[in-house]
């Protein structure tokens, strides 16, 4: 292989706010709408409340270390490109391939979530010709097709162009947000609603730390969004070093929005007899029963842009993140070729969609086994980025490395700290056993055996990893030309 061999370069066409657009959609997703009730059965209305605030926070720490990495590398890749630059290209392949999977899961769980709106809004499509059960869950035809023209449409925008897929981003959001307003505000102003509702504020039957903690356990999920931020870094028509304060306002809107829906769906009713009534989407029935058809109507629709959001982010953090895999060849190189006429990453676009229309023929309890354990990719690439960082910060101008813009900086330094041991115990919430948000046994096994078939793909690629220069994959994985 040549050193000289050229780098393709995705074209630069991303607004600010679109860029935010991205990672607060992303963010919010379908889980604002559809999970309030599961969240206030497990924490209390006050302690899922607390647990994504405390979650946020903990994410715009972990922020600090994306934000410098983007400003002084502005390359798609995130955690990919950030594991190699820290610690090496088999760190990075490791890193780059769980990432994968997360963002994966979470293209496929938005499909299938739309399927779930249409059980609600129009049963009699979703629900045409029950075909068989899966661990459990009846798996129709309608849902089927429901889920899968979803995920091809979502394609075809992103293929279309940067501009398109950030563009109509944006306009997703503005409908989302539109929507929840006026659900939350018609629940505050109800008579029918009280605050008396939260009560007890957090679950009874758990000490209320431990409520607490079952819910940040699942912020690298919740906001897992974010990060899509630095997948699209290469395409930003404006300074990267505006991209740390586009993080920080994603997330601060992000946990104001989840705020509002869990206590907008707390103060409806009693929450524990919401909960022991084991509702199908609890918080559209109490703002069925609160607000009448208009209110659902209001509530479907920011859900609907949600699940929109979601599909379209994911979509471009996932092709962006095998795109910048298949430059350098850890993937197959048609991962890293540009459409002549878009310059879109068709081949991950494609990929994405053809893996992910498998998943809603496996039935949803299947595909929530695969997206427990997503959030432990996630993780795994925050903490790489956050060691990254403070390798790069430096307490002192006299300290070792390299002299990067802003890199002299103890607090920095001090912040990505913090943010690598959050990622660590956000994965120790995840994998030690008995701990508040443990992975159940069917996610271990999805877990396992996607290391495994990485461990497969790492042999057949070992020879490229382990035999092509530092100076060529510093070159397509950073752009850089030392």
């Amino acid at each position: 292989m040549s050193d000289m061999e050229q780098r393709e370069q995705l074209e630069k066409c991303l607004k600010p706010q679109w860029v935010w657009a991205i990672a607060f959609g992303s963010a919010i997703g379908w889980g604002s709408f559809v999970l309030p009730a599961d969240w206030i059965a497990m924490a209390g209305p006050v302690g899922a409340i607390l647990g994504l605030c405390i979650g946020a926070v903990l994410m715009i720490i972990i922020g600090v270390s994306y934000g410098f990495l983007i400003k002084i590398f502005p390359v798609t890749g995130g955690g990919f490109s950030y594991s190699y630059l820290g610690f090496g290209r088999h760190h990075a392949f490791f890193c780059g391939w769980f990432l994968t999977l997360g963002y994966m899961s979470i293209v496929a769980l938005n499909a299938s979530a739309l399927a779930l709106l249409a059980k609600f809004i129009i049963p009699d499509v979703a629900n045409f010709w029950r075909m068989y059960s899966v661990a459990g869950w009846d798996v129709y035809f309608g849902e089927v097709a429901i889920a899968s023209l979803a995920l091809i449409l979502f394609a075809w925008i992103n293929t279309r162009g940067g501009s398109l897929s950030g563009k109509s981003q944006y306009y997703f959001c503005l409908l989302l947000i539109a929507g929840a307003l006026f659900v939350v505000v018609g629940m505050l102003m109800s008579p029918e609603t009280s605050f008396a509702n939260m009560k007890p504020m957090f679950q009874p039957e758990i000490s209320a730390w431990s409520a607490v903690f079952a819910i940040v356990a699942i912020a690298p999920w919740a906001y897992v969004g974010f990060d899509s931020v630095p997948q699209a870094a290469e395409e930003f028509d404006f300074s990267p070093a505006k991209a740390f304060m586009l993080i920080v306002m994603a997330l601060a809107m992000a946990a104001l929005h989840y705020s509002l829906l869990i206590m907008a769906t707390a103060i409806a009713m009693p929450w524990t007899e919401l909960v022991a009534q084991g509702p199908v989407w609890g918080t559209g029935e109490v703002v069925q029963g609160t607000l009448g058809t208009l209110g659902l109507a209001a509530l479907a629709l920011s859900l609907l842009m949600g699940i929109a959001t979601g599909l379209n982010g994911f979509y471009i953090a996932t092709s962006r993140l095998m795109f910048a895999q298949g430059r350098a060849k850890f993937l197959p190189s048609v991962f890293g070729q540009l459409h002549s006429t878009y310059r879109t990453p068709t081949a991950g676009i494609v990929f994405t969609c053809a893996v992910c229309l498998l998943a809603p023929w496996f039935g949803r309890e299947v595909l929530l086994w695969i997206v427990d354990m997503a959030a432990t990719g996630v993780a795994i690439a925050y903490f790489y980025c956050c060691a990254a960082a403070y390798k790069c910060f430096k307490w002192s101008k006299s300290g070792k490395g390299k002299d990067y813009e802003g890199g002299v900086s103890p607090f920095k330094k001090t912040l990505s700290l913090l943010g690598a041991l959050s990622s660590l115990s956000f994965l120790g919430l995840l994998l030690i056993p008995g701990s508040p948000g443990a992975l159940s046994m069917p996610s271990w096994i999805a877990l396992l055996v996607w290391g495994a078939l990485g461990g497969i793909l790492y042999v057949k690629r070992r020879e490229h990893i382990q035999g092509v220069s530092k100076e060529h994959l510093d070159r397509m994985i950073l752009a850089s030309e030392s």
